[in-house]
């Protein structure tokens, strides 16, 4: 089979898996959040934390339960990693340092899941368990809950801000869909080889004739909800490129359908619940596109090889695992950045300098395409207000979308979404490169310098976990930066789309008429592409262009 064949083979197999899952988890996932019923086991929660979980909220109190729950999250999460070494199950491992335990606990909270650590070297089985994993399933549940949010702002009229409510919200995104899937997806990663038991370091004998400690862990159910949640955090340094994480070209498959399922799906979910599936398919169609094109650019140019040293090797392998080749590690690559996940079977760092800039664009996009599990829906559902208000301009109407006027007020929130993440990562990179903490720990100057440190802070204020690897961020500098990133990164864009959801929300919704622009037409769907990628370009185009596109051209 040649290598153009094989990638061509794998990604058709990819899609025609989505696509068969496509519309039924679509469906189930509507009627998880629109059904009125509860479980027995979701109504012994609702006593525990004393909520009504029939009492709609407005978009105020929506935010502050879900800022209130997410505190909770990294006082715990911080609590048992400084503790670790008291705790059953630490293997030995002590504490984790306070600015190492701060980074680490807002990592895990925001759905970032950055390591500055190595998780075989640091982390015992009980955090990983009761503390990582547990915040795998609710800080994807909270990105849902937000998405689910803002499709019912699209959706209701005249609630008088009234969005739903988180607690139910967050409750059922763990037990209804995250959970199932994780137990499905576990199993099968166990049939494929994944590990799961709680081993301490064992010692084996190396063909060598060497000693060497290896260490089990429950990994096929942290790996499960890794990839599931898109959240990329694992427990050994090496990520999805670990045998134990990810022994075979079949579990890289299913991983890698794993971290795409929800993302890809949720525009189902939403065409469903405003009452037009075309709306979905829109949606769903430009992520789609975005995420092929940059699947095919990556692709070609690891393939490919440009530069003197992958041409002088024959490929460009450098970073790679040989059991998955250049394609397999160029989609999971373009998957993982494109879907917030930060999950890795392979070194960024490594990447061609055309490559590792597709990438590093790919984060730069918002994670969108397809995004992250709610983040990449709510953060399309934004761009598509910029487009119809773009549209609206051209023609001279007020503009509407899916029925809500797009005013002064709507605008404004919008406008401060966009710009949020971008001032985090520029302000971010900028002072890095100029202060002696954060210059300490660029091992490569130049063009390829910038490139890890735009990377960094690109990966931790748009939560999505992955580094170039070049960078040394274990230090004070780093991890407390890169904390307030991740946390204004993941919690200012929140409210503003919940503020938006609230907006909508309070309007009554407006029949189309003769000069309302069709939203589920290609016609749109190319003009909400255009204006995604046009709004990271304008912004982001002076520091690429000192970065990998320098690289690139040197």
């Amino acid at each position: 089979m040649t290598p153009v064949f094989a990638a061509v083979a794998q990604i058709l197999v990819l899609v025609a898996a989505l696509a068969a899952v496509h519309a039924p988890l679509g469906a189930y996932m509507a009627r998880t959040y629109t059904r009125p019923d509860h479980l027995r086991v979701e109504r012994l929660w609702y006593r525990a934390v004393r909520v009504d979980p029939d009492a709609e909220q407005r978009w105020t109190t929506y935010l502050m339960s879900l800022l209130g729950f997410s505190l909770v999250s990294v006082l715990f999460l911080y609590g048992m990693l400084r503790l670790q070494s008291y705790l059953p199950w630490g293997l030995g491992f002590s504490g984790f340092d306070p600015a190492g335990a701060w980074n680490t606990a807002v990592s895990f909270t925001t759905n970032t899941n950055w390591q500055w650590y190595s998780g075989e070297a640091a982390a015992g089985h009980l955090v990983q368990m009761a503390g990582l994993a547990v915040q795998n399933f609710v800080s994807a549940a909270v990105g849902m809950a937000v998405a689910v949010a803002l499709v019912r702002g699209f959706a209701r009229s005249g609630t008088d801000a009234r969005v739903g409510n988180f607690w139910t919200d967050l409750t059922r995104g763990v037990t209804r869909i995250l959970l199932p899937l994780s137990v499905v997806a576990a199993i099968i990663l166990m049939a494929g080889g994944v590990i799961q038991n709680l081993d301490p370091h064992t010692a084996i004998s190396t063909v060598e004739g060497a000693t060497q400690h290896v260490l089990g862990g429950p990994i096929a159910s942290q790996e499960a909800i890794k990839d599931v949640g898109t959240n990329g955090g694992g427990p050994f340094n090496a990520n999805s490129a670990h045998p134990f994480e990810n022994p075979t070209p079949f579990t890289n498959i299913v991983e890698i359908f794993l971290l795409l399922l929800i993302p890809f799906t949720l525009p189902r979910t939403f065409g469903i619940m405003v009452g037009d599936k075309r709306q979905g398919w829109a949606i769903l169609g430009v992520m789609a596109g975005l995420w092929a094109a940059s699947l095919a650019l990556t692709t070609w140019a690891e393939m490919a090889g440009p530069g003197a040293a992958p041409q002088a090797a024959g490929a460009a392998m450098e970073g790679k695992e040989t059991r998955f080749g250049l394609a397999a590690s160029a989609l999971f690559a373009v998957s993982t950045t494109a879907t917030s996940t930060g999950s890795v079977n392979s070194m960024h760092e490594s990447f061609t300098a055309p490559g590792g800039g597709m990438l590093l664009f790919n984060i730069l996009l918002g994670e969108v395409a397809p995004g992250g599990v709610g983040a990449g829906l709510y953060g399309m559902l934004m761009l598509a207000v910029v487009a119809v208000f773009v549209a609206g301009l051209m023609v001279g109407r007020t503009p509407e979308y899916l029925g809500k006027k797009i005013g002064r007020p709507e605008m404004t929130v919008v406008a401060l979404y966009v710009l949020t993440v971008p001032a985090l990562v520029l302000v971010g990179t900028a002072v890095a490169v100029v202060v002696e903490p954060g210059l300490a720990g660029i091992q490569d100057p130049g063009a390829h310098g910038l490139s890890e440190v735009l990377y960094a802070f690109a990966s931790a204020a748009n939560n999505n976990g992955s580094a170039f690897a070049g960078l040394a961020t274990g230090t004070p500098f780093y991890e407390v930066t890169q904390g307030l990133a991740m946390l204004a990164g993941r919690f200012i864009p929140i409210a503003l789309v919940l503020a938006l959801a609230g907006l909508l929300a309070s309007q009554t919704t407006v029949p189309a008429t003769s000069g309302t622009l069709p939203t589920h037409r290609p016609l749109f769907a190319g003009l909400l592409a255009a204006v995604t990628v046009v709004v990271v370009g304008l912004t982001f185009i002076p520091v690429l262009s000192l970065g990998p596109v320098v690289e690139s051209l040197s």
